[in-house]
C-alpha cells in the first residue's frame, strides 16, 4: 500500500489549510486523446484564462488577495530565492497579457482549475513515486532535478516540500516540479493536488475538486479512483491500495 502523509510539521505551520486530492488512473496518453477532446481542452483553457482576470483586482500582483495568501504562507518556511506559489506564476502570465498555453493535455487540464478558481494545482505521475508521498518540513539534503535542469538541486534544512523516499517531488511546497515525478505526454496514473491555505475558500476548494476530477474523466477517459478533502484531522490517505 502507498500513501499520502501531511506531516505534522505541516500542521504545525498551517493548521487551517484543505488539500484535495484526485488520484486518476487510466488516463489517455496524449497521442490518444481525441481531436474533439484535444479542441474542447484548448476551448476551456482560452476560457479559464479569461475567468483568472476576474481574481485580479490589483494590476500589482501581490497586491490580489489570492497572492497575497501565499506571500504569507511562504514567510512560515524557508524557501529558495524568488520561489513563489505556482498560482502566483500562472496568475502574473494573465496579468501581463501573456496567457497560459497548452502543454500536454493533463497539465492543461490542472492549469485550467488553477486560473479559474485561483487556487494552486499540481499533478505528478504516481508510476515515479518511491514509497509514500509525505508533505513537510525537510532536513535539507533532498535529491531534486527540476524539470528542464539536469544538475541535483537538494533541498533547503527548514523547507517544505513533496517527497517520497527517493527524493524531493516539488520544492517549497507547490513552487517547482521535478523532472522525475511531473506528468508528461506518456503518463498514465496521475496524484493531482490542489491547496487552499484560505479557510474562507475551502468551498471554492471543494468545487475545484469535483471539476479537476470530471475534466480528467472526460477528456482524458481517466477512472477517479480517489478524491479526498486532506485536512488536520485527515491528514492521510491511500494512493494505491
Amino acid at each position: 500500500m502507498q500513501q499520502f502523509i501531511a506531516e505534522e510539521s505541516f500542521w504545525e505551520l498551517f493548521p487551517d489549510t484543505a488539500i484535495g486530492i484526485v488520484v486518476a488512473k487510466g488516463m489517455k496518453s496524449a497521442d490518444e486523446v481525441s481531436a474533439e477532446d484535444a479542441a474542447a481542452i484548448a476551448r476551456l483553457l482560452t476560457a479559464a484564462n479569461g475567468m483568472a482576470e476576474h481574481h485580479l483586482t490589483s494590476n500589482t500582483i501581490s497586491e490580489n488577495e489570492v497572492v497575497k495568501v501565499w506571500r504569507n504562507a511562504y514567510q512560515s518556511f524557508k524557501t529558495r530565492k524568488g520561489a513563489r506559489c505556482s498560482v502566483e506564476n500562472l496568475l502574473k502570465r494573465v496579468l501581463k497579457g501573456n496567457p497560459v498555453r497548452s502543454i500536454t493535455p493533463s497539465v492543461d487540464i490542472y492549469n485550467i482549475i488553477s486560473l479559474k478558481y485561483a487556487l494552486p494545482v499540481g499533478g505528478e505521475d504516481i508510476d515515479t513515486f518511491v514509497g509514500n508521498v509525505r508533505l513537510g518540513i525537510t532536513e535539507g539534503g533532498d535529491e531534486f532535478i527540476a524539470l528542464g535542469e539536469s544538475e541535483n538541486d537538494p533541498t533547503l534544512p527548514g523547507e517544505l516540500c513533496y517527497r517520497d523516499d527517493a527524493g524531493a517531488i516539488c520544492r517549497c511546497w507547490n513552487w517547482r516540479d521535478g523532472q522525475r515525478s511531473a506528468l508528461s505526454d506518456d503518463s498514465k496514473n496521475a496524484f493531482l493536488i490542489i491547496e487552499c491555505v484560505d479557510p474562507a475558500r475551502v468551498d471554492d476548494l471543494e468545487a475545484a475538486i469535483d471539476d479537476l476530477a470530471s475534466l480528467v474523466q472526460s477528456c482524458l477517459g481517466a477512472t477517479i479512483a480517489a478524491k479526498t478533502l486532506i485536512t488536520r484531522n485527515n491528514p492521510t490517505m491511500v494512493i494505491v491500495d
